[in-house]
């Protein structure tokens, strides 16, 4: 038996690091020049570090890891990752935290005054649910290309998109050519939806969850790991998070868990994780940021930092359920660097969705400017997020479906839109029944004591961490 375990084996991430090392500007050119003649292989251009590289590159693979963490980085000015640094440049448009602090209500939710205990309830089981829906909606689509998903909707009868992807009436010769998600297709597919299965998009925030009920909002990073450590199994972490839990198990402590031989460290993992820090810290983005910065370390640097603080925030802000989705993104922007490439991806989502009335364009338009990246890159996917997002007005439907339809890393978009949305609708009688009742109020992991959870109960759980003083 062949037991091959991706995304830390050094002849696998090389090329990863090289892509990422063209992405923040260092000069890499002699170390890929060494790495091209050894005959070590590219990154994958869809896949993750699947490709097979030969046992013998290792040692070289080691080394060239070493000495390309140690190029220096032009952007670290303005893309830092030290929580000071960043505040420092989001100043002009956040509240000082000292002054937060100080005031009697930094850890009350301060748009709730006077409102009825279940009013919030009844938000947080609704962006349970809308997060549910929007991953399982991405769930078969995922990895596949753009014109892929649009032509397997289109033959399904189905585009725009509008409701659960289906097999049902597509041509064979099309699925053998886009075959589904293969591990989700049997679970996410309209003939096949039975409850919400498992998905990572889920299961962190369950961790997060049990992060708040063990450590409250003072948690640190190393409580983070420790739970992991206690609570995730190894092989339901990817990318940067798979990364850093081998990294943690060699001895290597937070923050360095991020940056060491983890070329994955600006993807999408920390942005997955956010949810329930915005959640719980209705009317306090800026809170909401730093807890989710605190999370968000142990396995991403800058821009993947960023994802999950701007996430925080804009949920932090729909929470309240006096703000509208421009609004709650507006908050998000505030707390991440106004010149990092994030802000910059999520500033031209918004313009665009708002310039064209025609969501296609809007994401040909994304894709051609930030195709270069990789689909998991938090980069490309927040922009589509906060395009979708500012595209459907607020619209639940809407905005979980131009998520998905968009590509990338659908059903982590989904799930990011169906949140905020599910949040801005405010009640879980107010989503649309055909999203949720294939739901079915139970949701499969592999989170100790929460498999077979129901949505209802979920919400009850976050909500007492929301109020808790």
């Amino acid at each position: 038996m062949n037991l091959r375990l991706t995304w830390v084996q050094p002849e696998d991430l090389v090329g990863h690091e090289l892509r990422q090392a063209r992405e923040d500007g260092r000069d890499a050119g002699a170390l890929a020049a060494r790495w091209a003649a050894a005959g070590g292989p590219p990154a994958p251009v869809s896949a993750g570090a699947s490709t097979v590289a030969r046992p013998d590159l290792r040692p070289l693979a080691t080394e060239l890891l070493d000495a390309l963490a140690a190029l220096p980085t032009p952007l670290a000015e303005r893309e830092p990752t030290a929580l000071p640094d960043i505040r420092a440049l989001t100043a002009p448009h956040t509240p000082p935290p000292a002054a937060r602090a100080a005031a009697p209500s930094a850890r009350r939710p301060t748009g709730l005054a006077g409102e009825a205990p279940e009013g919030l309830r009844d938000r947080l089981h609704a962006a349970w649910l809308g997060r549910a829906v929007g991953c399982l909606l991405g769930k078969p689509v995922e990895k596949l290309p753009l014109s892929a998903i649009r032509d397997l909707a289109r033959a399904a009868g189905n585009w725009p998109l509008s409701t659960w992807f289906t097999a049902r009436g597509v041509p064979g010769e099309l699925l053998d050519a886009h075959p589904w998600n293969r591990r989700s297709a049997t679970t996410s597919l309209a003939e096949n939806i039975d409850g919400m299965p498992e998905d990572d998009d889920l299961n962190y925030p369950l961790l997060d969850l049990l992060l708040l009920q063990r450590h409250g909002r003072d948690f640190t990073t190393a409580d983070v790991a420790r739970l992991w450590l206690d609570e995730l199994p190894a092989g339901r972490t990817f990318t940067a998070e798979r990364v850093a839990y081998r990294n943690l198990l060699d001895g290597v402590e937070p923050p360095l868990t991020a940056v060491h031989r983890n070329p994955f460290r600006e993807w999408i993992g920390a942005q997955i994780r956010a949810d329930v820090h915005g959640w719980t810290c209705p009317g306090d983005p800026v809170v909401a940021a730093g807890q989710a910065h605190r999370d968000a370390v142990l396995t991403h640097t800058a821009n993947g930092v960023y994802g999950a603080m701007f996430v925080a925030a804009t949920l932090a802000t729909a929470a309240t359920g006096t703000a509208d989705v421009h609004r709650s993104l507006a908050a998000g922007l505030a707390v991440i660097p106004p010149r990092s490439r994030l802000a910059g991806a999520v500033r031209l989502g918004i313009a665009s969705a708002r310039a064209t009335p025609d969501f296609d364009t809007v994401v040909d338009r994304l894709h051609a400017e930030l195709g270069g990246y990789h689909w998991v890159h938090a980069v490309p996917n927040a922009a589509l997020v906060a395009a979708a997002l500012t595209h459907a007005d607020g619209d639940f439907a809407r905005s979980v479906c131009a998520a998905v339809s968009g590509g990338w890393d659908t059903d982590s978009n989904g799930a990011t839109a169906g949140s905020v949305a599910g949040l801005l609708a405010g009640h879980p009688d107010r989503l649309p029944e055909h999203w949720t009742s294939p739901l079915k109020n139970r949701l499969s992991t592999s989170v100790p004591s929460f498999d077979g959870i129901g949505f209802d109960t979920l919400a009850e759980l976050t909500h007492r961490e929301a109020v808790r003083p």
